[in-house]
């Protein structure tokens, strides 16, 4: 009797250890996954912002063999600094996919005399001159970003796209309407990485860049240089809705035959972004 009993309990113990054995793996494998912070769940982004960049514009153009001096499209032709709008949308068909679109466009224009003689596009731009400037630097902006690392703190990922900008330089004087104009795809490698504070802020960071050499350049008549940086904290209200507040800087030197150009662009930017 007493051994029956034992064997009952030995039983009823071996029983209850294989239910928990095998309820425990289930209970994990079931177990929901954390949730993704609320700026990570979308498949549409938006962001527009107004960009406070302060300017620095220098160009020079040649002309009938005439060498043209660098143009201070600032200092000498009153160029202000305005702030400038920019629209970025996000596709995203998978968790680490995106592709990125942007459309930046800077342009300018300004009325000033000339305070120092210069030559631009073969003409001689004399003290006191009256002159209009017209500068258009509209920059589109196709990319394909994989975050090869993604937690639940942010990301790491990679940049690959094509910058398209178009240069066009115009100046209006009593002497004639002079122009140069440069329109070039510019391709571009970066890094891009995310971190979260607190699940509805973020801190992002990216930068871009290419480089011709000045052998390769010279050989084939044209080249330049291009880097981009931005950084950005994003602050998100629910999943849908948030605002940005960051730094940025483009910086630009192209060449072309003998036409030459250093842009660069550089200040603070505040903006919404909208998901879905």
């Amino acid at each position: 009797m007493c051994m029956s009993v034992h064997r009952g309990i030995s039983v009823t113990a071996f029983a209850a250890a294989a239910w928990l054995a095998g309820s425990a793996p289930a209970a994990a494998q079931f177990q929901p996954a954390p949730e993704r912070a609320p700026g990570e769940r979308y498949h549409i982004e938006a962001a527009a912002s107004l960009w406070d960049a302060t300017p620095k514009l220098i160009v020079s153009s040649e002309s009938l063999g005439i060498p043209g001096d660098n143009v201070d499209l600032v200092a000498d032709l009153g160029i202000q600094k305005k702030r400038i709008n920019e629209l970025r949308i996000v596709l995203r068909p998978g968790t680490k996919h995106k592709f990125r679109i942007n459309y930046l466009p800077i342009k300018y224009d300004a009325s000033a005399t000339v305070q120092r003689e210069f030559t631009f596009n073969g003409q001689r731009y004399r003290f006191g001159l009256p002159v209009t400037t017209t500068v258009d630097l509209t920059t589109f902006r196709f990319g394909y970003e994989y975050d090869f690392i993604y937690r639940e703190w942010g990301f790491v990922g990679v940049l690959f796209d094509v910058k398209y900008t178009d240069v066009q330089v115009t100046l209006d004087s009593p002497i004639g309407s002079e122009f140069t104009a440069q329109i070039a795809p510019i391709p571009t490698i970066g890094f891009v990485g995310r971190g979260y504070l607190i699940p509805n802020l973020s801190i992002t960071g990216e930068v871009s860049f290419f480089k011709v050499p000045d052998s390769v350049g010279e050989q084939f008549g044209g080249g330049g240089r291009y880097l981009d940086y931005d950084f950005y904290g994003t602050f998100n209200f629910n999943r849908f809705i948030g605002a940005q507040l960051g730094l940025r800087s483009v910086d630009v030197e192209y060449f072309k035959d003998f036409d030459s150009g250093n842009l660069n662009f550089r200040g603070l930017y505040f903006g919404g972004v909208i998901r879905y």
